[in-house]
């Protein structure tokens, strides 16, 4: 199962006149007259001549200056008030920096309405925005609800962002590292992402010696405790809480999975030994195996046929403060053939489920040697294992989860359920629902021939036939029925 990269755009781009993304179109309406001071001081200065002119042309002529008292008064009026004329304040003018530069008064044709407070646009400066009007103090975040005074602002949902807040909000951050993924050459976002727990990291984490875990796959966060095992495999806290380290702890799960062949009419009548081994003793004994397909590069589990010496460890080793495994106790144990089958071996350090899941998949290596089925091509062998090791998760994840809703995977085909007598361990957390529903992605999912392609086969065949008929057409033919 493989990780798949995505690629985002950026999360701002450049959209002028007030478009999407965009600058803004600064239409600044100015509700004052239209004149500037200069042009009445201009308006001043031609009455004065023109007075002074009509004031010599009549004395050339002859009239007589007026000096009735009430035209003196008259006139005297007029003047103060075109005076006052002349001192009239331009409409008052606010501080925006560089953001609006000053442009003239006009009145508008028709009042414009403020999309942020709904209110009229009297005079002062305004925004042409998103297909609006708004007041500059309206122009808000989403986020911070603080004005949009930036030259340059985003969007998301048609709601505007400052550029940092909207970042913070939409850029994704890296699951390990917490920092904001950086763009690559072509300035996109490209990031690693899980294809299960969906964990966004960092390319560079892949190379970087992030630890990843054993059991969960996921990328352990910086400063994030795990177990180191001395096999050089890393171990999450959260996996580490459910698992199974030495082979007395294994035994109470192998006894419950032997209960759950029962209840599928398929009891394994031989005592076969199990044993929880280290790594190396697991690649060991494989060496020795003649037959027996093995789903490399890395091999968790064995169902052996061979006379062999094997080195189980027979103490859970201890835990120090650093987390790391220390007194690992192992004996030699002497295998002997008194059937097809002369042990399961699983790899110690794995959590329940999962141990569980390997066990169920060994055994039923161990049932179709023992009830005499014919040696089947990996494929079928393999494919058929995989569907029981699945039915035996989801009856766990039922039982587990308190529910009595009945399974729609191979289970329900089976001839009986075993779902109430399969745990023991009453209700699990959440965490380990969803890492027992991981483990049913990785048999799902998985790419290759054997595992992958002979799982859905032989998944398509127990929905449809149900698993008796099906191991029955199995032992006749070596293969699925269609």
């Amino acid at each position: 199962m493989g990780w798949f990269t995505k690629i985002l755009k950026g999360s701002s781009h450049k959209i002028y006149e007030g478009q999407y993304h965009g600058k803004y179109a600064d239409d600044r309406i100015w509700d004052g007259p239209s004149t500037s001071a200069d042009a009445w001081s201009d308006f001043g200065n031609e009455d004065f001549d023109r007075a002074i002119a009509e004031s010599l042309s009549e004395e050339e002529k002859g009239k007589k200056i007026i000096d009735d008292e009430s035209h003196l008064e008259d006139d005297e009026l007029l003047a103060k008030a075109f005076q006052e004329s002349l001192n009239m304040e331009p409409p008052p003018q606010y501080d925006y920096g560089n953001l609006f530069p000053p442009y003239p008064y006009f009145y508008p044709d028709e009042y414009r309405i403020c999309a942020g407070c709904n209110t009229r646009i009297d005079y002062g400066r305004s925004l042409n925005c998103m297909g609006a009007f708004w007041h500059p103090e309206c122009f808000r975040c989403h986020a911070c609800n603080q004005p949009i005074s930036d030259y340059e602002f985003s969007m998301s949902e048609n709601r505007p962002y400052h550029r940092s807040c909207y970042k913070e909000q939409h850029h994704p951050r890296c699951d390990v590292c917490k920092n904001f993924i950086p763009t690559n050459a072509a300035g996109l976002i490209e990031y690693r992402a899980h294809p299960f727990w969906q964990q966004k990291y960092c390319p560079s984490h892949e190379y970087d010696g992030t630890p990843r875990c054993c059991s969960c796959e996921r990328m352990e966060a910086r400063d994030t405790r795990y177990l180191l095992l001395d096999d050089g495999r890393k171990l999450c806290l959260e996996c580490l809480d459910s698992a199974i380290m030495d082979t007395d702890e294994c035994q109470p799960l192998y006894f419950e999975i032997q209960e759950f062949y029962e209840g599928l009419n398929m009891k394994i009548e031989q005592q076969v030994p199990l044993l929880l081994v280290e790594r190396q003793a697991l690649n060991e004994a494989m060496e020795g195996e003649k037959n027996g397909h093995h789903h490399l590069p890395e091999t968790r589990g064995l169902c052996l046929s061979e006379e062999q010496t094997i080195s189980t460890i027979s103490r859970r080793p201890k835990i120090e403060a650093g987390y790391q495994i220390i007194n690992m106790f192992t004996e030699p144990y002497r295998l002997i053939r008194r059937c097809e089958v002369t042990a399961i071996l699983i790899l110690y350090g794995l959590p329940r489920l999962l141990a569980g899941s390997i066990l169920t998949h060994e055994m039923m290596h161990a049932w179709l040697r023992l009830k005499g089925y014919p040696n089947l091509s990996p494929d079928i062998e393999e494919g058929i294992c995989q569907v029981v090791a699945h039915m035996w998760l989801d009856s766990e994840i039922i039982a587990g989860s308190g529910s009595n809703v009945a399974s729609t995977s191979s289970s329900s085909s089976s001839s009986s359920s075993s779902g109430s007598t399969s745990s023991k361990k009453g209700k699990r957390s959440q965490f380990e629902r969803k890492l027992g529903d991981f483990f049913k992605h990785q048999i799902e999912s998985d790419t290759s021939a054997a595992y992958g392609d002979g799982f859905r086969a032989g998944n398509e065949a127990v929905l449809k036939y149900g698993l008796k008929r099906t191991l029955d057409h199995i032992k006749l033919t070596g293969t699925f029925p269609c």
